[in-house]
C-alpha cells in the first residue's frame, strides 16, 4: 500500500509553532508531509534557504516530515514529488480569500492537485513568521512562538530564554 503524502509549502522564515501545529494536524491525515520551502526572493527572507531547511529539519526531527527547497511552480514541485495534495493553514478569514484563490489557481494548472485547508489551534492562530521576524527585529522575546528545538539556532536573535 502506498503512503499518503502531502505538501505543505511556504517560506518558513522561520518555522513557527503555528507551522508546527499545521504539520502535526496534517500528519493525522497523511503518512508523510513534505515541507516545501519556497525561495521567495521577492519577500527578502531573514534566513537563507539552507538555514530555513535546517531549522525545519531540527523542529520536525521526530516526525515523518521531509523539508525540501523549491524554486518552481508549486504544482510542478508536487508533480516532481508524486504528490497531489497541498496542505495550507488558515489562521483567519483574511487568509481564506488568498488561499482559496491559490488553491483554484493550482488546480487550474493541474487538475490532479487538491488543496486541504487546516486551522491551527486557537493559541497559534495569531502566530506567523512575519510576527516572529518583527519581534526579533525589535529585540523582543519570541521564544514562545517558535519550536523549542530551534531556540539555540535563533539565540543571536532571541533576547530572552
Amino acid at each position: 500500500m502506498s503512503k499518503k503524502r502531502a505538501i505543505y509549502s511556504g517560506t518558513f522564515d522561520p518555522i513557527t509553532n503555528g507551522h508546527m501545529d499545521i504539520i502535526k494536524r496534517a500528519l493525522n491525515v497523511f503518512d508523510e508531509v513534505i515541507v516545501a520551502v519556497a525561495a521567495s526572493t521577492s519577500k527578502k527572507p531573514m534566513f537563507d534557504m539552507d538555514t530555513r531547511v535546517n531549522l525545519i529539519n531540527k523542529a520536525t526531527k521526530d516526525l515523518n516530515v521531509t523539508a525540501k527547497p523549491f524554486n518552481t511552480l508549486l504544482v510542478d514541485f508536487a508533480k516532481q514529488e508524486g504528490v497531489n495534495t497541498i496542505v495550507r493553514g488558515l489562521r483567519a478569514v483574511s487568509d481564506f480569500e488568498y488561499e482559496l484563490q491559490m488553491g483554484y489557481a493550482n488546480n487550474s494548472l493541474d487538475k490532479e492537485i487538491d488543496t486541504m485547508y487546516l486551522m491551527p489551534s486557537l493559541e497559534n492562530a495569531f502566530v506567523s513568521s512575519s510576527v516572529v521576524r518583527e519581534i526579533l527585529k525589535f529585540n523582543g522575546c519570541a521564544s514562545h512562538l517558535v519550536p523549542q528545538e530551534i531556540l539555540d539556532d535563533l539565540k543571536e536573535y532571541l533576547k530572552c530564554t
